[in-house]
């Protein structure tokens, strides 16, 4: 009788999982940063930044709605001290964020506005330098530098062309800003939420405040708009929202939130190429060494 024992080999299904998981979070980054060229194509339509962001969230709000509602069911009832918590958050991290990079885009390429927004570490390393009084490493200083000498030379190059270029930076790095406190004080919310009901939460919220802007801002015949708008705003709000959101989720859960961040760093170069094929931005050598900066600054945060 042959006694040989069976062996599994698990290493394929692992092997395929982990690909799986990269896909998504290249998938996930690569449309999320889609977002800012669909901005710009909506501004031709001569939309401002009120307007687009209240159509973005009024084809994301069904789903993230969905989902809050489905979460609310099977999770603990949550403390007034929650839902406070959970409205400041949705109104720093997803309205206030949203709104400042919406607004900067008019002004900057969204390759720089890219880069701006791809600084959020290095702001969430500070914050927590500041506040936390945590140490910074020589090796960290060395990666905050070589991204934010990447960012000058992208900014740089930029203001050569005039228009409102540092008002645009300004804008989009208020809005990294603003997303990096929403990362910096969510974190102990997560833990007890669930980053699932806590972003479904959150978008409701947001989603809530661009809606109840615009109808306090704008009058409801803005609502009526010639049908790319339309489409635009579906792929804004469904491609570009949603779908990234959970897409990055689902990557961290498989591959760890390390190797997720370090797959996102394809955002800012798919946002680059994407700018030149779509928009006719231009790209020149100062804006890929730029580019090569930050993403060498962030890969090298990432290590930690």
């Amino acid at each position: 009788m042959d006694n040989k024992l069976t062996v599994s080999h698990p290493a394929p299904h692992a092997r395929a999982a982990f690909l799986g998981g990269l896909g998504l979070a290249i998938g996930g980054a690569v449309l999320f940063s889609t977002k800012a060229v669909v901005a710009k194509l909506l501004y031709r339509h001569h939309l401002d930044a009120v307007t687009l962001i209240a159509f973005r969230m009024l084809f994301s709000l069904p789903v993230f709605a969905a989902i809050a509602i489905w979460q609310m069911r099977k999770g603990p009832p949550l403390s007034n001290a929650d839902r406070w918590r959970l409205a400041a958050l949705g109104l720093l991290g997803y309205y206030l964020s949203s709104f400042l990079d919406f607004l900067g885009l008019q002004y900057i390429s969204v390759g720089l506005e890219r880069l701006i927004l791809f600084l959020t570490p290095t702001f969430v390393l500070l914050m927590t330098t500041v506040f936390l009084r945590q140490h910074i490493r020589r090796a960290q200083w060395l990666a905050l530098a070589t991204s934010y000498a990447g960012i000058v030379l992208v900014f740089l190059h930029d203001l050569r062309g005039g228009g409102n270029v540092a008002l645009g930076a300004a804008l989009v790095m208020g809005s990294a800003i603003a997303y990096a406190i929403y990362l910096l004080f969510s974190g102990e919310m997560v833990k007890r939420l669930g980053s699932l009901r806590l972003v479904s939460y959150a978008m409701c919220v947001s989603s809530a405040a661009c809606i109840g802007q615009f109808f306090l801002l704008r009058p409801a015949a803005l609502l009526v708009q010639p049908a790319p708008v339309y489409w635009l705003s579906l792929v804004n709000g469904l491609l570009c929202t949603v779908m990234p959101v959970f897409m990055t989720m689902f990557a961290v859960a498989r591959i760890g939130a390390s190797t997720a961040s370090q797959a996102g760093m394809i955002g800012p170069v798919s946002t680059l190429f994407l700018g030149a094929l779509i928009l006719g931005e231009p790209i020149t050598p100062w804006q890929l060494a730029g580019t090569t900066l930050v993403l060498a600054g962030i890969y090298l945060l990432s290590k930690k």
